[in-house]
């Protein structure tokens, strides 16, 4: 299965290089040529770009007298790209399609008037069939959607070096039942003398970790009430939380704040951690390292959070005043029919949207995480734009950032309670 899998990955990468020699360009699309497409993402490297790459190609064969301009801007969870999407709506220039993650992030977009209605293109494409009752709810917005997701992503997923666990006598196919357990866990580690026994980076994988903390203490229904007014935000179980939060990042490398979250993934690739908390597109960094799940590297949902579904979803829009909008409409064809999304998350370590995808066609991380969509609790995501809206989530994020250097707890909760207050 891995050779398998790596084979797919490598002539996806190959494809995709001939491909930007052809068929993409980096140039914007010529305002007098209907047959090009700008396509706007954070997919600019590494396994995420192989991802894009494989994608296009099934674009090529399925429009091949389409050009695709790939306008992808590199950054840490897509800031930096929304950050340049931001300042080119403002200027009313768009892009003809632009990526974003489907849930609450939309919503800014949304009551700005800068998205299309695609319900029509979910009717004529026969979308409300294809994608799951569960996605569909993620994805509707006063009765309207405005997006087509290419995946879906799971954000409560611990990835464990087989190794360094066993190496501390800690059985890696256990995972602990509670924040508790696995902190002992990680005394155990550091004991041995793994000296940063979590993996961790930068601030948006800090509010990750985060979240998988919140979700662990509050459960799947206190989880999902901080989002819609039914858990207080200053209740004993997010204080818990917090004080788990900071006890974690005890066990995390010294220089986590400078690192993006696949020099964090590599932490544990060498060796040098036991656990790093991340969603699943890093399995594309443990395919490409050679590794082979269940032999050098496992995964569990994340201790605590065991029969919870954390959910994000990679997503396309159709811009309003979209230059070419004909050859955009073609582009969230290709990313919802089953040939597109199979190629794209072989690639990217995601599960497809479509129900109609066959599980034995992926590799055994992917096969777990569709059986636990379908059989999981599904929550949704802060880091990612699924739980909160673009603000509120830029608010708790400079929180949680500030908490990684004064360690003030009160100062958190304080933070947490305005930013909720803040979107009253």
């Amino acid at each position: 299965m891995r050779s398998t899998r790596m084979s797919v990955i490598a002539g996806a990468a190959i494809l995709g290089l001939a491909l930007a020699g052809c068929s993409t360009s980096s140039a914007g699309p010529s305002e007098d040529d209907p047959n090009q497409v700008e396509v706007f993402t954070w997919w600019a490297a590494g396994s995420e770009k192989v991802g894009l790459d494989a994608l296009v190609a099934v674009f090529a064969e399925q429009y091949p007298d389409i050009a695709f301009s790939n306008a992808a801007v590199a950054g840490g969870a897509g800031s930096n790209a929304k950050a340049a999407l931001a300042s080119r709506l403002e200027a009313d220039n768009p892009p003809d399609t632009f990526q974003a993650h489907a849930g609450a992030e939309l919503n800014d977009y949304i009551e700005a008037g800068q998205l299309q209605d695609l319900s029509s293109f979910y009717d004529e494409n026969g979308l409300y069939e294809a994608f799951p009752d569960t996605l569909i709810e993620q994805l509707t917005s006063d009765g309207a959607i405005y997006s087509v997701p290419s995946n879906i992503h799971r954000a409560n997923v611990t990835w464990v070096n087989v190794d360094v666990l066993e190496g501390a006598g800690i059985d890696p196919t256990v995972a602990p039942e509670s924040m508790d357990a696995w902190i002992d866990d990680l005394t155990t580690l550091q004991e041995s003398g793994v000296t940063a026994p979590l993996a961790l980076g930068t601030e948006w994988t800090q509010m990750q970790l985060f979240e998988n903390v919140l979700i662990a203490d509050l459960g799947a229904e206190g989880y999902t009430g901080l989002w819609d007014g039914t858990t207080d935000w200053d209740s004993a179980e997010v204080q818990t939380a917090i004080g788990h939060y900071g006890e974690l990042l005890d066990f995390a490398n010294t220089d986590y704040a400078g690192l993006d979250w696949d020099a964090a993934t590599q932490i544990l690739l060498d060796g040098n951690a036991g656990y790093n908390v991340m969603g699943d597109w890093a399995e594309a960094a443990f395919v490409q390292a050679g590794q082979t799940y269940g032999t050098e590297y496992t995964t569990w949902a994340t201790p605590g959070t065991d029969g919870i579904f954390d959910f994000l979803a990679d997503s396309f829009t159709l811009a309003v005043g979209a230059p070419h909008e004909t050859a955009a409409i073609d582009w969230l064809t290709t990313i919802s029919s089953a040939e597109g999304q199979k190629a794209f998350n072989i690639a990217k370590g995601s599960i497809p949207a479509r129900m109609d995808a066959v599980a034995t066609d992926y590799p055994e991380y992917q096969q777990t995480a569709m059986a636990s969509f379908q059989e999981d609790t599904i929550v949704s995501s802060l880091a990612h734009g699924s739980a909160a809206s673009v603000s509120w989530s830029a608010d708790l994020s400079s929180a949680i950032g500030k908490f990684g250097a004064d360690r003030n707890a009160d100062e958190l909760l304080t933070a947490l309670v305005a930013a909720a207050a803040a979107q009253e």
